[in-house]
Formats: structure tokens, C-alpha cells, sequence
């Protein structure tokens, strides 16, 4: 499996409580099929019904997210954890966006563990990445966000340098029709508790509508 490791530094401000479930895959990218769209939509009616955009704030794993923006340095009202934005979108009564069937198990187990979850091509990253924090000056170019600013932010960085963050990630290892290698990462600052539930559904999930192969999974903290 790729070398994945937790910076110290980070720990360290967040208290021990960032952990990392990480599951690599062969895949094959595509459409979504339509059950695993009545599964999104199930798990987005479910939320849009007992929440409002206020009690998105209270959902355990989204303040521990917020707390932790917090004491990295970063406004968490002004760059969301990624999973906190899908879940106001869906409260707002917005559907998530159709991308590819990669990218929408991504977003339902986000929206499932109201964690950040991060897909990435594995062909386009090294093997040794460490997630860490964003220095001051580092940007990258985001999926459809332009120009992001990742100082402060939780950040996956390789031999390259950035690419991937619990804000939004890069377009340089996003997930495309042409990825063949999968690494996917559930991130909690909440600790590992719940994590291998989520990875036991995800595994389910890319198995059953990507076809997934030699799939392997751990937990990191």
C-alpha cells in the first residue's frame, strides 16, 4: 500500500484527534448507475428531513471539524470542510452533483459519516504522502473552485507538493473516466471512532458500482 502518514505538528495542535481511513482500489470510473444514485438520494432525504442549516453546525463530526479550522487557523465559515458543504447544500434542497461513480460514493460517505472524504487518481500522486498543514503562500488549482488558498488547511502533500485538502482538492490528482488506480481518505478529527464502519461501506460501495479489485483498507492516526 502507499505510504501514508499523519504529520506530527498536526497531532500535536489537534490533540491526537485526527485519524485517517485510506482504502486503495483498481476501479473502473463511470457513470453512476441508478441504484447507487437511490442510495444517495435516500441518505440526502433522510438529512434534508431532520436538519436545518443550524443544526448542520451541531452534527458531531462537523463542529469537531470546525473546532479543529479553528485551531489551525482558519475560518471554517469561510473555507467549509468539505463535508459540511454537501450536507448545507442538501438541507438548502439541492441535489449533489452527478460526476462519475468514483466521485459519488465519495460524497456519500461523506454525507453518511459527516467526515471530509478525498478521492484521488493514484497514478498521478507518489507513493509517500503526508497529511499535514498548509504553509503560508500554498495554492493550487481546485476542482472547480480556481486558485486555492491552503495555508492553515488540513493538506495531502507528496514529493510534488499539495494535492488534496478537507476543503477542496486538486484538479492535478483528481479522479477522471481514465483512472484506473483508486486511493480514497475518510478524515476525522473526531478520532478513529466509526472509521472502519465507513470503510466497510465503502469497500461495499466501490465493490458493488466500480467494479472495485484488490481492494485494501486501513486506519491511520
Amino acid at each position: 500500500m502507499t505510504n501514508i502518514n499523519i504529520c506530527e505538528k498536526i497531532k500535536s495542535i489537534l490533540n491526537g484527534k485526527i485519524a485517517l481511513g485510506s482504502i486503495e482500489a483498481k476501479v473502473k470510473v463511470g457513470e453512476s448507475s441508478k441504484l447507487l444514485w437511490e442510495e444517495i438520494s435516500s441518505a440526502s432525504n433522510e438529512i434534508s428531513s431532520k436538519n436545518s442549516l443550524e443544526d448542520v453546525l451541531k452534527i458531531n463530526n462537523i463542529k469537531a471539524a470546525r473546532e479543529a479550522y479553528k485551531k489551525l487557523g482558519k475560518d471554517p465559515s469561510r473555507y467549509r470542510v468539505s463535508s459540511e458543504s454537501l450536507v448545507r447544500r442538501i438541507v438548502k434542497g439541492n441535489e449533489l452533483y452527478k460526476v462519475n461513480n468514483i466521485v459519488d460514493i465519495n460524497n456519500l460517505i461523506s454525507i453518511c459519516s459527516f467526515n471530509p472524504v478525498c478521492a484521488y487518481d493514484l497514478d498521478k500522486i507518489d507513493s509517500d504522502i503526508v497529511l499535514t498543514i498548509g504553509e503560508e503562500g500554498d495554492y493550487y488549482e481546485g476542482i472547480g473552485r480556481g486558485q486555492v488558498n491552503l495555508s492553515n488547511l488540513p493538506v495531502f502533500r507528496d514529493s510534488k507538493g499539495n494535492f488534496g485538502s478537507t476543503t477542496s482538492d486538486s484538479v492535478r490528482a483528481m479522479v477522471t473516466e481514465d483512472t484506473e488506480r483508486l486511493l480514497l481518505n475518510v478524515v476525522s478529527f473526531n478520532g478513529k471512532e466509526g472509521l472502519e464502519e465507513y470503510m466497510e461501506y465503502c469497500e461495499e460501495l466501490i465493490t458493488k458500482y466500480a467494479d472495485g479489485k484488490e481492494i485494501t483498507k486501513r486506519i491511520i492516526i
